[in-house]
């Protein structure tokens, strides 16, 4: 594991060790959990993007040419 230098605001360094210490937890162990996090979030992201515009290239809806007015989309 690799070392980092980190600034924070000393009331807001002292309030995380307090949640962690509440949590059962290291502050380092919440810090790597966020990190792992952070990162998995955005490949999920780029995943279901990918999925997304990949069924859109799969699909073959056709609206014939035919176009819609705003108050037809909305007509109840």
């Amino acid at each position: 594991m690799t070392n980092f230098t980190i600034t924070l605001d000393e009331e807001d360094l002292k309030q995380a060790r307090i949640l962690a210490i509440q949590q059962g937890r290291s502050l380092n162990a919440i810090i790597r959990s966020f990190i792992k996090e952070f990162i998995n979030s955005d490949q999920r992201y780029q995943q279901t993007t990918k999925h997304i515009l990949q069924k859109a290239e799969e699909s073959t809806f056709s609206s014939a040419g035919e176009q819609w007015t705003r108050e037809q989309l909305y007509e109840r």
